[in-house]
């Protein structure tokens, strides 16, 4: 389905259209552009989260991707290309998690690269959890969560199927143009559901352990979980980061990073169901 037919669908379908916002929103609204949102708000800084319709898409790369290097190329990771439905649509951060938004949940700013609009990174997987479980506890209603690795491709896509929604240096900060250093966020263009920096900036962490292998048949809500799962388990970062190299940030392409390990070009966004 092309982009623009989606966003008729999510017009028609969106949880705002009966008029039943979220209870932990503490705005809302539609746009003509880019459809519905709402707004969080945690300790007096806000949010705003863009709707994710349920729906089906190409996941990973073809075997003839442009802007894929000769290294990912050898990536099983993001092969074969398979079709996944995703069955309940989902509100998700249309910036990756700022260093005021952190500070005002935690009180502390680890970040190398200080900026209050600038993506929260040198946080490892671990505290994340801490920072969604702070955020639960504030707002019970919104169960705050990691995107699943399918979530964050199908937002990151927004019913695009190349390797980027646009041209490289309009979406992203990345190795060829960011001064080898994070910026605000939502400096570059979004994609067309109204999320920004999906590609470059920060790589993002997702809630799946690393790797799930890509099956050639067709999947439904897939994430790669371990009951049990210790600090040395890796999960999946996605989107490239200021430091990477164009080959890396694309749609399909993604990384591991140890649960516990943080890292200066690593942040995450974060989605709530609705």
């Amino acid at each position: 389905m092309c982009a623009m037919a989606q966003h008729v669908d999510v017009v028609r379908t969106h949880p705002l259209a009966a008029g039943s916002p979220p209870p932990w929103a503490s705005g809302w609204g539609h746009d003509r552009r880019f459809g519905p949102w709402v707004t969080l708000s945690v300790q007096g800084f806000e949010q705003r989260m863009r709707w994710i319709p349920p729906g089906s898409f190409q996941m990973g790369s073809v075997a003839v991707e442009p802007n894929r290097g000769p290294d990912e190329l050898q990536d099983a990771h993001e092969q074969p290309a398979h079709l996944v439905t995703l069955t309940r649509g989902f509100w998700i951060f249309d910036t990756p998690c700022t260093q005021a938004l952190w500070q005002a949940v935690l009180g502390d700013n680890p970040s190398q690269f200080a900026g209050a609009l600038r993506p929260v990174e040198n946080v490892s997987w671990d505290d994340v959890q801490r920072f969604l479980a702070a955020v639960n506890r504030l707002l019970p209603a919104i169960q705050l969560a990691l995107p699943s690795e399918a979530q964050w491709e199908h937002a990151c896509r927004a019913g695009t199927a190349g390797s980027r929604y646009a041209a490289l240096d309009d979406v992203a900060w990345y190795n060829g143009n960011s001064g080898q250093q994070s910026h605000d966020v939502g400096q570059k263009q979004p994609n067309p559901w109204g999320l920004y920096d999906t590609l470059g900036n920060v790589f993002e962490w997702c809630r799946d352990v690393a790797f799930r292998k890509y099956p050639r048949q067709a999947q439904y809500d897939p994430v790669q979980e371990i009951a049990g799962a210790g600090t040395g388990v890796s999960r999946v970062i996605r989107g490239g980061s200021w430091n990477a190299s164009p080959s890396m940030v694309r749609a399909a392409a993604g990384g591991e990073c140890p649960q516990a390990d943080a890292r200066f070009d690593l942040g995450f966004r974060a989605v709530a169901p609705t």
